[in-house]
């Protein structure tokens, strides 16, 4: 049985039970938010040494880093470093989105090498191996099967983009941005034919219950640029993605919905919650979003502030954005940016949401600096390495005697030190 089933049947589970610790909740609440479908627990039977991460909005907002390589970019080895990087400094899931030679070798060494749960987005081998013309319920349902008996714990499936939606985004400024959504829509302009994905449903249901693979519902038309966010196209693949929701939970399939995409912050809140309305609460995860379009190179900051405010008003995971957004294939030092910019996002959300044990981290750096314990501070730091190398910067270009080095920072020195003098003043 999926998690979703047990959960149903009263039975606390060891991924539930590990969840609840990890979030500081009971076990019985988190089997109910599981059971209601409120909460995933992406946990292929197959994967081999995961460790369970629960997505839900009440619980702690979860990032994804995406990985991979492209038709020009990359290698197994690369995208191994990547994957060690975005789980050093804290992704919840990765997701290998591989369009390039080896898919399957990449992708069976991230599952050797990963705790965390690993998505895929299956149209994109299904192009690689068999062209973008070639969508037949067979080719879909095999590389579908191939992945979730190798351990994928969650796929996007693209199945809520129809073909009478494809007009509604062809008037946009810059149409659609989904890489599986432009293929699909592509595929069905030309050929007359619905979405394969949409038709085969009911069978890509019985291969994810057999496997507990969580499907995670894909944005094929979200929106990317401002000019584009909240219109009809958007709006109406997500009422098919609402439809399929519940297809899914019929079933005992775990199930979460993906969103947008760019959109201004003053949109924000009203897309959170217009998907949990049409959605019933299904795990929102997000792409960002980006909230403005003129920062090229700097997309990281743009989307982190549009995933804090995501959520805030109720986004369950932020899938990240590199510096690389719209410029290129992202590096290590990319992912590693990106990874601490959404763990940045998803932290300050969950403080101001008052998670439970979420703000402790933060009142123990307070008291690492009221105290001058440096160390400290480096070891609760988001990046530590980043915080001791600015330290080492700062004292090395400034004229502090080692000896001084811990009893204040080179902003203000000795004489100046506000915590210097509240801690004498105390």
């Amino acid at each position: 049985m999926t998690q979703m089933e047990q959960a149903k049947k009263g039975i606390i589970t060891p991924e539930i039970r590990q969840v609840a610790q990890t979030e500081l909740r009971s076990p019985e609440w988190v089997r109910q938010g599981v059971a209601d479908g409120r909460i995933v627990i992406p946990a292929n039977i197959h994967h081999a040494g995961l460790k369970p991460c629960g997505i839900g909005r009440e619980l702690r907002t979860k990032i994804n880093a995406n990985l991979g390589n492209s038709t020009l970019s990359s290698c197994p080895g690369a995208e191994l470093s990547k994957l060690n990087i975005a789980l050093h400094y804290g992704a919840d899931t990765v997701m290998d989105l591989s369009t390039g030679e080896e898919i399957t070798s990449i992708r069976q060494r991230m599952l050797e090498n990963c705790t965390a749960p690993l998505g895929t987005v299956p149209v994109y081998e299904i192009v690689s191996r068999y062209g973008s013309r070639d969508f037949s319920r067979d080719k879909i349902l095999g590389v579908i099967r191939e992945q979730a008996e190798q351990g994928v714990d969650y796929m996007t499936i693209h199945a809520g983009l129809l073909a009478k939606y494809v007009p509604l985004a062809l008037k946009r400024k810059l149409g659609i941005v989904s890489r599986g959504g432009a293929l699909l829509a592509a595929w069905m302009k030309e050929t007359g034919q619905e979405n394969p994905f949409y038709e085969a449903f009911d069978d890509i249901l019985a291969i994810c219950q057999e496997h507990d693979v969580t499907l995670s519902l894909g944005d094929g038309l979200r929106p990317g640029c401002l000019a584009d966010a909240s219109d009809e196209a958007q709006f109406a693949e997500l009422e098919t993605l609402g439809e399929l929701v519940f297809r899914c939970r019929e079933k005992g399939v775990q199930v979460m919905v993906e969103g947008p995409g760019h959109v201004p912050l003053d949109q924000i809140q009203f897309n959170m919650e217009k998907e949990r309305q049409i959605c019933g609460d299904a795990p929102f995860y997000i792409l960002g979003p980006v909230v403005i379009d003129c920062a090229p190179g700097y997309d990281h900051f743009v989307a982190g502030m549009g995933g804090m405010m995501g959520a805030f008003y109720g986004a369950a995971m932020l899938c990240y954005v590199t510096p690389k957004e719209h410029l290129g294939l992202p590096n290590a030092d990319d992912v590693r940016r990106g990874v601490v910019a959404f763990k940045i996002a998803a932290h300050a959300a969950d403080v101001a949401l008052h998670k439970p044990g979420c703000r402790e981290r933060d009142d123990a750096v307070s008291d690492a600096r009221a105290d001058f314990d440096w160390e400290k501070q480096f070891e609760l730091a988001l990046d530590p390495e980043w915080a001791r190398e600015l330290r080492a910067q700062a004292l090395q270009e400034s004229s502090v005697p080692s000896r001084h080095g811990s009893e204040y920072c080179t902003m203000c020195g000795p004489d100046f030190c506000s915590l210097r003098l509240s801690k004498r003043l105390k």
